[in-house]
């Protein structure tokens, strides 16, 4: 049991439409117990759209509870039963209004291990085709394009503060220079 903790007790203290709060009971390895707050979430989706000219197609939304506008990868996320590969390709079209010819899985990101059950599946697309923006009716949203170099040069400089796009843009940067050489 080393470096494990054993939930002896769950109580959920707030149910909402995106999480769930509960307050757990944890067994250490020493014996003891402690207190454990958890926010448990379904976990999401995020991809990284690339322009045959290198750009990457980001979205400018407001964020209420940091209440500022930021510059993110499109995301979404995941539905009870929904697989990631259909979340990401739902929430590309739903966001940008593009589909794609090529959708490559890149791993997964444990945003916040602490405290929230989170799982976020990263994707890079490419070939992309556009149409139409299908948002949510609580959703507005502005689609950008930054070429990739800029977005690497504004997630260094602390422009880009979402951690799932300084990760989705470092890796995308990181493989597309790599099939170049």
């Amino acid at each position: 049991m080393h470096l494990e903790e054993k939930t002896v007790a769950s109580e959920s203290v707030y149910k909402g439409r995106i999480f769930e709060v509960t307050k757990d009971t944890a067994l250490l390895e020493n014996g003891k117990e402690v207190q454990r707050d958890v926010v448990h979430h379904s976990g999401g989706v995020t991809v990284i759209p690339v322009t045959d000219n290198e750009e990457i197609l980001m979205v400018r939304q407001y964020r209420y509870p940091h209440h500022k506008v930021m510059l993110e990868i499109p995301a979404g996320k995941l539905e009870p039963g929904e697989k990631h590969y259909d979340c990401g390709k739902r929430e590309l079209l739903e966001e940008t209004g593009c589909t794609c010819k090529s959708y490559e899985y890149l791993g997964e990101i444990v945003p916040t291990p602490a405290y929230v059950s989170e799982v976020i599946h990263l994707y890079i697309a490419s070939g992309l085709e556009f149409s139409h923006q299908d948002l949510d009716d609580d959703e507005f949203l502005d689609v950008v394009k930054v070429p990739l170099d800029k977005a690497v040069e504004m997630v260094l400089n602390g422009e880009i503060t979402d951690s799932k796009t300084q990760i989705g843009v470092l890796k995308a940067s990181h493989i597309l220079k790599n099939k170049k050489d």
